[in-house]
């Protein structure tokens, strides 16, 4: 097939753009000359600012007039005449924008809801444990590229990496420790315990955004870890990747920082608490490893996604989970 335009749509959040790069790399692989495309929600633009295979990235404004910008959104799109629309999320808004794209050929998940109307339609399944989100992404394009995923790959700059190199002058770790949803986010009373074991001379960067600011402040003040400074709000997604990328290890929640870790493939402690790896949303560097409670536990995973609350009231997927296990894994 020849492709000299393609779009790809991943409107979610910022783990799934992330995992969505692996698709940019694959294309641009197998066709070098076209010209790639990326759709995604206002907020998530800067992970690829400076991306070296990306044309053009379209952004929708969803928290302000939200059809008014879909409407001028689709417009854009039709004018583009894509030869090709990849749409990786599985909502109805993308579903339309991608058969209404006017593009030759389209593909997407067959759990979108408009996914009868488009040229091809795969398969997802989460629930199987077979396959990593990565992989799942990958039969979209499978028969338009070849067999393997590529790896997730986001692209600091220069100006990033001079940046970040002033935390850089001893050996440290990162620790993102909040999450949008209560059963994903390890506890604040396990971070503190987490900072008050590890080595004294070893400088702690906290990550997230701003409004993670009072309770990365609260962890390193109840702590006592005088080596720790409080970076939420401060870095931008491409900073906080060249941070993590020389970490001796980075320590996430199974969320957005996880895979920001995996995009430097850096080493990487990714904490499961009510989700489960098998989900396939797991860590993806080379030096990888992951936290959870080494027993079974009847209730757990209590959903595909995280909860608000736990369900039982106790949270043992995470209060279980043993401080030491984590302090190993910078030694090892």
């Amino acid at each position: 097939m020849e492709l000299n335009s393609i779009l790809i749509i991943q409107t979610a959040s910022i783990g799934d753009v992330i995992l969505a790069t692996p698709v940019i790399e694959k294309l641009h692989q197998h066709y070098p000359m076209a010209k790639i495309d990326f759709l995604l929600k206002k907020g998530n633009e800067e992970l690829f600012a400076g991306h070296p295979f990306l044309h053009k990235v379209l952004v929708w404004d969803k928290r302000q007039k939200k059809y008014q910008n879909f409407r001028d959104l689709l417009h854009a799109v039709r004018d583009q005449k894509y030869d090709l629309v990849v749409n990786i999320q599985r909502f109805l808004s993308s579903g339309l924008l991608t058969i209404l794209s006017g593009a030759k050929t389209t593909i997407g998940f067959n759990k979108n809801p408009v996914s009868l109307f488009f040229s091809h339609r795969i398969k997802h399944d989460i629930k199987s444990g077979e396959k990593h989100e990565v992989e799942r992404n990958h039969e979209l394009i499978r028969k338009l590229t070849d067999e393997y995923a590529a790896a997730v790959k986001l692209y600091p700059s220069q100006q990033n990496y001079a940046k970040m190199s002033q935390y850089k002058t001893k050996r440290y770790i990162t620790i993102s420790p909040a999450s949008l949803w209560f059963t994903k986010q390890f506890p604040k009373k396990k971070w503190i315990e987490l900072l008050h074991a590890i080595d004294r001379e070893l400088q702690v960067y906290c990550l997230g955004s701003a409004s993670d600011q009072d309770l990365c402040k609260q962890i390193i003040d109840m702590s006592g870890h005088k080596l720790s400074l409080n970076l939420c709000g401060k870095l931008s997604f491409l900073e906080s990747v060249a941070l993590m990328k020389d970490a001796v290890m980075n320590y996430t929640n199974d969320s957005a920082p996880m895979h920001l870790a995996s995009a430097a493939n850096a080493k990487t402690t990714a904490i499961f608490c009510s989700t489960i790896p098998g989900f396939g949303f797991g860590p993806l560097s080379d030096n990888a490893k992951i936290a959870e409670i080494d027993y079974a536990l009847a209730c757990r995973p209590c959903g595909l996604h995280g909860l608000k609350k736990c369900p039982k009231g106790h949270f043992k997927c995470a209060y279980d989970i043993n401080i030491k296990e984590l302090i190993n894994n910078i030694r090892a």
